[in-house]
């Protein structure tokens, strides 16, 4: 289990569209709040890719590129947080795929989703600035295969960017992303 992050904190996400910067509350979701913090102090996210962009859904990331790096981290997984917050547009939840599943991927919500609260995405924090250079990321690959034409997620963790920079070169880049004062 990683430490207890800040109560509040920032980061700043560097992106091939411009920054924009998350506050993160660890209140609403101490657990996720926690996972959060220790992957941004690591450089976990430096040089990801916002492989699953759905208009008027969600812009989702968090496979290393590295698929190495991807496999140590993706057994270890994260106790559920009580939802506290609703998924309203701005707002950073991590993914999950069932009870206590969730590891490093986090997505971030372009309108308000209130039916993710039901299914226990728990918020951790919301976008304070650059909401637009979000709303700009390319999503023209859709949602990830077998649903759509975008990247399938269990390639992205066995090939890692060699696979998304090969097959889906349009897709945008955090570039660093770090924890401000």
């Amino acid at each position: 289990m990683s430490a207890a992050a800040p109560t509040t904190f920032k980061v700043k996400f560097e992106t091939t569209r411009g920054d924009f910067v998350v506050d993160v509350h660890r209140d609403w979701a101490p657990h996720g709040a926690d996972r959060f913090h220790e992957l941004v102090a690591a450089g976990y996210y430096d040089d990801q890719r916002f492989f699953r962009v759905i208009d008027k859904f969600v812009v989702q990331f968090g496979i290393h590129g590295d698929p190495q790096v991807a496999a140590t981290w993706r057994s270890r997984r994260i106790a559920d947080d009580p939802v506290q917050k609703s998924n309203i547009r701005g707002t950073l939840t991590f993914a999950t795929s069932g009870p206590n599943s969730r590891t490093t991927q986090v997505f971030i919500n372009f309108d308000d989703n209130p039916r993710l609260d039901a299914a226990g995405f728990a918020p951790f924090g919301q976008v304070s600035s650059g909401m637009q250079v979000i709303e700009q990321l390319y999503s023209g690959y859709g949602d990830g295969a077998p649903r759509g034409m975008g990247p399938d997620q269990g390639r992205i963790q066995s090939e890692g960017n060699a696979y998304l920079d090969r097959e889906f070169p349009k897709l945008d880049r955090i570039r660093r992303a770090s924890l401000i004062d």
